[in-house]
């Protein structure tokens, strides 16, 4: 066995000095101040969903997103039934109203005035209250917290009543894409050859037809409603899934643990949803929760452009289209139908995308 030089030179060096190594009790010491040995960590065991709700509870703004959602979900149930007027009732003598909220009206703010532009200047009036002493308007006690519209309908009601057409429309979108989209990528991509050659080419064809004008195609067979909608976002709503669902498992399908699989003589729908499938889920929330926000501005969209829910019900979408001719004269129509609609979609953003960081905390570094 050979013998380091280094070490043969230090021996040489020993014996030819004819000096003995001796060791004092002070040259070895205990590590820490306190002299005594520190023992190894033993960390909890944690499971996988643990550390998903650990990450996701510790992202700020998908916090924030979670709960902004959860708020407007309860003013969506609640807010139609708080102010005592319903989405449908019309009263002309309270048309053109401004915000007026109760006890905020002393500080100055949502008191019922507004400032109308007109050709001959700005001018600032309060149809609540009669200008001239000892003439009374009836309108005194009458408080509408977001106004009211052309038609003397009240706007926080029919407010809340479209976002419930706009959380509705976020429902069918994940339905779509996890019971539709996900099974349709799923098969696509483990079965592979024609199988895949065939249904890609498929959804191709579908994706090619732009939304548009299948939506008036379905107007041309079904009324103007909430189910034409539906059918069109049933129709093209699930191929954005269906890719990530096929991507997804055109990655994992050759590895080991399905090999494993196969040869003790696994099914192919039980390797699809028994063993893929759960390593591929949390991707799919992820992508569901982002395709949320794009079903909720087709919707609205839709609706701008008349081709949505018919009146007197009301969507986000439609509020801000009749809003939108009186924008120059009564601006306070359009603002709260448009924060809504933008708080909605940015929170579904931002839940997104902590939930991302959550299931991959490593995208969070790229």
């Amino acid at each position: 066995m050979a013998v380091p030089q280094a070490s043969l030179r230090y021996a040489m060096g020993v014996k030819m000095n004819n000096t003995k190594i001796q060791f004092l009790p002070d040259d070895f010491e205990l590590a820490g101040h306190d002299k005594t040995a520190h023992l190894n960590e033993i960390f909890a065991g944690r499971s996988y969903w643990h550390d998903i709700l650990s990450r996701f509870t510790g992202n700020k703004g998908a916090i924030a997103g979670l709960v902004c959602i959860l708020f407007i979900i309860i003013m969506a149930v609640i807010g139609p039934s708080i102010s005592g007027h319903t989405y449908y009732s019309q009263i002309i003598a309270h048309q053109n109203l401004a915000p007026r909220i109760k006890g905020l009206e002393k500080l100055g703010i949502f008191d019922g005035s507004e400032v109308i532009n007109t050709s001959t200047g700005t001018v600032r009036q309060n149809r609540y209250i009669s200008e001239d002493p000892g003439v009374t308007t009836g309108l005194e006690d009458i408080y509408y917290w977001f106004g009211t519209d052309v038609l003397g309908r009240d706007i926080f009601t029919r407010t809340w009543e479209g976002t419930r057409i706009s959380l509705y429309i976020a429902l069918v979108a994940v339905i779509v894409d996890m019971c539709f989209g996900m099974v349709y990528g799923l098969i696509s991509g483990y079965f592979g050859g024609r199988v895949d050659m065939v249904m890609q080419r498929f959804a191709e064809i579908l994706n090619g037809i732009p939304t548009l004008v299948i939506v008036t195609l379905l107007i041309l067979v079904f009324k103007p409603g909430l189910v034409t909608i539906t059918v069109a976002l049933a129709i093209t709503g699930w191929i954005g899934m269906s890719k990530i669902a096929r991507a997804q498992v055109l990655k994992l399908k050759e590895q080991e643990f399905i090999l494993a699989s196969k040869t003790l003589g696994a099914k192919d729908f039980f390797i699809i949803f028994k063993e893929i499938l759960p390593n591929i889920f949390g991707q799919l929330i992820v992508m569901s929760m982002f395709s949320i926000p794009n079903a909720i501005f087709t919707e609205a969209f839709l609706a701008f452009i008349g081709l949505g829910v018919p009146q007197p019900l009301a969507s986000l979408g439609s509020l801000i289209s009749d809003s939108f001719k009186s924008f120059t004269t009564h601006p306070y129509m359009i603002l709260f139908p448009v924060i809504v609609l933008a708080v909605i979609m940015l929170s579904f953003n931002m839940m997104a995308d902590g939930l991302r960081d959550a299931f991959d905390p490593k995208m969070k570094e790229m």
